[in-house]
């Protein structure tokens, strides 16, 4: 595809860490480095609206991965298993979530960027939706319909009474996909996910979760509460419930994917939940 496509040549492919939304791959084809995103087919116009997020912030000098469009000047192919887009790499190695100094890189970063797309507009961006609690696939375990019944009551609740920063979501911030070139201390990523509106809290939620936990994420929340735009004190009130939102979208993937050890961990920790 990369050869049919986008007259890519590639002498190397290297698979990244599995992620929530999309599956990745680093992609060496010559001497420029690129990294190839699939996501679901419903996920394509999303990822378009994230792909022109990404050429935005490099538009306010946020470095971010450059979209790469194909021969016929597309900025996905539909694939057999869902869209595949293309973007080249920005420089630096990617952040390691469990190192402090990391952690408070990564945070910025996140918070850069929603800082940076406030005023970003776009047709492909999708409204937040909450999950649905009658979902059939949530049969799949005793557990899991009233789990999920609880974490999306709650994020009702909290949106409905508190009032919340919106804005564009990464929708899957993790590590990886934050890069820190250290021979100019730039920081950036590489790419901007699929892109949607919501409270900017859940991405944080999303963020805490893949650093493992409010306990072992401080220096990420010094990093975003000194760049973003969402206040302490809201960042406190809506990030228990927001986080448990999140384990619960996680279980019930897990749930349609048939992930067994995703739904073992999305019940551990949604198990170990206050309220």
């Amino acid at each position: 595809m990369l050869r049919d496509q986008w007259h890519l040549v590639p002498t190397a492919i290297t698979e990244l860490p599995m992620a929530m939304m999309s599956r990745g791959w680093e992609v060496t084809a010559g001497s420029e480095r690129y990294v190839a995103r699939l996501v679901d087919t419903a996920a394509r116009l999303p990822v378009e609206a994230g792909l022109a997020a990404a050429e935005h912030l490099r538009g306010v000098r946020i470095e971010a991965g450059e979209p790469v469009r194909t021969l016929a000047g597309a900025l996905t192919v539909e694939t057999a298993r869902g869209a595949l887009a293309v973007l080249r790499r920005p420089p630096g190695r990617h952040l390691d979530g469990a190192d402090p100094v990391d952690q408070q890189w990564w945070g910025e970063r996140l918070g850069a960027v929603h800082r940076a797309l406030q005023d970003f507009r776009h047709p492909g961006l999708r409204p937040w939706q909450l999950l649905d609690p009658e979902a059939a696939h949530l049969d799949a375990e005793s557990w899991l319909r009233p789990a999920v019944t609880a974490a999306v009551t709650a994020a009702t609740r909290l949106t409905v009474t508190d009032r919340l920063t919106y804005g564009v979501l990464h929708g899957d911030p993790a590590p990886e996909v934050f890069v820190l070139d250290v021979s100019t201390g730039r920081s950036g990523l590489l790419h901007c996910g699929a892109g949607g509106t919501g409270p900017l809290v859940y991405d944080v939620a999303a963020a805490v979760l893949y650093a493992g936990g409010p306990d072992r994420a401080g220096e990420l929340l010094d990093g975003y509460r000194a760049a973003g735009p969402v206040a302490g004190d809201e960042l406190e009130a809506a990030l228990p419930v927001l986080l448990r939102l999140r384990w619960a979208v996680l279980a019930e993937r897990s749930a349609l994917r048939g992930c067994r050890r995703g739904l073992a961990a999305a019940r551990a920790a949604l198990g170990s939940m206050p309220g």
